[in-house]
């Protein structure tokens, strides 16, 4: 089967996808079956969750994704250009290792929390424009205003999600549910 085929995309989930495999293969599972499986396979909600595609944008949720390194995984396997929703409880992140993705794939960054200085100061020179969120409705209503077809917005906030929300589930679904309500 084509890397294209597999259900969840990114190099990290191929390399996952591969070792789920060769553990299926070892198990004496099908072929026809893994195949079935990868092509398949929904992941949790909250990681890089699809949500919708409206009027062409695509809206991802992965408010999960509450350090650089679950970041840096999401916007690597971002194939179109990204309107970057992040932010929140800063948990002593150094995004510097972010840059490189940021500059190659990053279009405009939302920041939605209550502080959000050490993002505003690493990435100022690295996106066209950074907004100000106070609420995942004005998150996504700037994305979407800011949005092109084709583009891809991510919810990655990169931080805990204490200063306005719960938690994580909770920012997920009023994401989702912003979207919903476009």
């Amino acid at each position: 089967m084509t890397i294209q085929k597999l259900a969840l995309q990114g190099k990290h989930n191929l390399f996952n996808s591969m070792a789920a495999s060769v553990t299926g293969r070892i198990l004496e599972l099908r072929s026809e079956g893994i195949r079935e499986s990868l092509s398949h396979f929904e992941g949790v909600e909250h990681r890089l969750e699809y949500v919708a595609t409206i009027n062409n944008i695509r809206f991802i949720n992965d408010s999960k994704a509450t350090n650089v390194n679950s970041v840096w995984y999401a916007l690597e396997c971002m194939k179109s250009p990204v309107v970057w929703i992040a932010g929140g409880v800063d948990k002593g992140n150094d995004y510097r290792d972010l840059i490189p993705l940021v500059e190659e794939k990053v279009k405009h960054l939302i920041c939605l929390g209550k502080d959000n200085s050490k993002l505003i100061d690493t990435f100022s020179s690295k996106v066209d424009t950074i907004h100000m969120a106070k609420t995942a409705e004005d998150a996504v209503q700037i994305a979407y205003d800011l949005g092109l077809p084709h583009d891809t917005v991510l919810l990655s906030p990169a931080c805990a999600s204490f200063d306005i929300f719960g938690s994580y589930e909770e920012r997920g679904n009023k994401f989702k549910n912003a979207v919903k309500g476009l």
